[in-house]
């Protein structure tokens, strides 16, 4: 796998309800199959200390295409002896130019999430 100053997409989470980073949370990339529209799992990781996931995948492997992040929100939750509204967020982007540098940050709480594209 690429070193982390290499990959094209990042992610970093944000727990907004306790003002922490989202650390420990699990999460997968996949990719759409255009002509099966079916969608394919590229990798797995899990957040670090600082919410952040810095390699899931590397320059070779990001081509043109439909990408989905998936969240395993309601596990982070638990793992806080918490309960949440959403127990995974999926976060659906297209990829058209993969020379590009992509950043997905996700800002939750227990019952709300929003995303947007960083580099």
């Amino acid at each position: 796998m690429a070193a982390a100053e290499s990959s094209p997409l990042t992610t970093h989470v944000l727990n907004t309800s306790d003002g922490i980073p989202g650390a420990k949370m699990a999460l997968s990339l996949h990719r759409l199959d255009s002509q099966l529209m079916i969608w394919t799992m590229l990798s797995v990781g899990t957040t670090n200390e600082d919410g952040r996931c810095s390699v899931l995948i590397s320059r070779e492997d990001f081509t043109p295409g439909m990408y989905k992040l998936r969240f395993e929100t309601g596990a982070y939750w638990e793992s806080l002896d918490q309960t949440c509204f959403y127990p995974y967020v999926e976060v659906v982007f297209t990829i058209n130019d993969p020379d590009q540098r992509f950043h997905l940050p996700l800002l939750m709480s227990r019952f709300s999430y929003s995303t947007y594209r960083g580099n």
